[in-house]
């Protein structure tokens, strides 16, 4: 009797490797999963410094006779051979901030104030740039006006590098510039961070003052593998004054506190913070509370960074591809106001 490989990779999805956290499919660790006459073979391929091999192989054998009681098992064990490292192997990039933009919940505006800081870093004279990393809603090529533009490969000392588009001052990459804008993007894990890798490994992002990587919502593999592959300086967390947002914000802080990842937080930005009208220009209308992100800054002894309000010009200026911060409008004024915070903060590098 052969049994189900799906149902079997599905189980064996359930054990995490004790040092990553990850599971020992996509590491990499199952191989040549076979079931044929009542058995189940399995090849367990570990790295040769790999200190948790008994215990998997443990985990392994336990969890598959739970579900499959009459299976005869053979489960082998290996490590693999320590690779020569390659002639070609990228080199760790060379910018002097890169600084992670994130948030606990989706809809505070992550992106738009990614964008904005961005392009007002550019005005003050630093060479900035920009990796949409939200694979899974790649906004920002929209929100600079440069939709269906494809980047171009250069040669860099022998190899291959994805040159970033360049405008308002700010070099961005985006996996929306390989993706048709109708296309749903459906990827498992290891797809999504595959091509990020690619984007911020093989960016040519050299030179820069400041890197800015526009995260996902929340917390997951995307998060994960910014903070394992580059060095990051620090992170933003962008909220809104809504208490839902607030309580997102305490997990995305944690994640990048935690001792394995040990990211600083650089500070706490509060999008929304009221309401003006166009023709009321001196009207604050605190529509989702007022004064949260301050507060939970200073409970979480983070710095806080500024405000931004809720206005009319800056939702026009994402949907148009002109940042708001080009112009001498309030909402202008509230980007360069947080990039002088941002830019007296201990942890960024002159």
């Amino acid at each position: 009797m052969a049994h189900n490989i799906n149902r079997i990779t599905e189980l064996l999805s359930e054990i995490k490797h004790p040092e990553t956290g990850n599971d020992i499919v996509s590491l990499g660790i199952v191989r040549n999963l076979e079931t044929e006459d009542g058995i189940i073979a399995a090849d367990l391929v570990f790295k040769p410094n790999d200190a948790f091999v008994s215990s998997i192989k443990r985990a392994v054998d336990e969890k598959l006779k739970q579900a499959f009681p009459s299976a005869e098992l053979n489960i082998s064990v290996s490590k693999r051979q320590p690779s020569r490292p390659s002639k070609k192997e990228y080199p760790d990039i060379q910018v002097k901030n890169i600084l992670a933009v994130a948030s606990g919940k989706g809809g505070v505006g992550k992106s738009t104030v990614s964008v904005n800081l961005a392009v007002a870093l550019a005005q003050r004279g630093f060479k900035t740039g920009l990796l949409d990393a939200d694979v899974y809603g790649p906004s920002i090529p929209t929100m600079l006006g440069m939709s269906g533009v494809r980047p171009v490969m250069i040669e860099r000392d022998g190899l291959e590098f994805i040159e970033p588009v360049e405008k308002f001052g700010v070099k961005f990459l985006s996996i929306g510039f390989f993706l048709s804008p109708d296309d749903a993007v459906i990827w498992r894990g290891p797809a999504a961070t595959g091509a990020l890798k690619q984007l911020a490994g093989q960016g040519n992002w050299d030179g820069l003052d400041f890197l800015l990587i526009d995260l996902p919502p929340g917390t997951g593999d995307v998060h994960l593998t910014i903070c394992q592959e580059l060095d990051l300086t620090a992170a933003i967390i962008v909220t809104t004054p809504q208490k839902v947002a607030l309580a997102d914000v305490i997990r995305g802080t944690n994640m990048f506190r935690n001792r394995d990842i040990n990211v600083p937080v650089a500070g706490l930005i509060e999008n929304m913070a009221w309401f003006t009208p166009a023709e009321l220009p001196d009207s604050k209308y605190y529509i989702f509370g007022q004064g949260g992100g301050k507060k939970l800054a200073a409970a979480m002894r983070i710095p806080f960074l500024g405000e931004i309000p809720l206005i009319q010009g800056i939702r026009e200026s994402g949907d148009t591809g002109v940042p708001v911060a080009l112009d001498n409008s309030s909402g202008a004024d509230s980007f360069r106001k947080i990039v002088d915070s941002l830019l007296q903060q201990p942890v960024i590098k002159k």
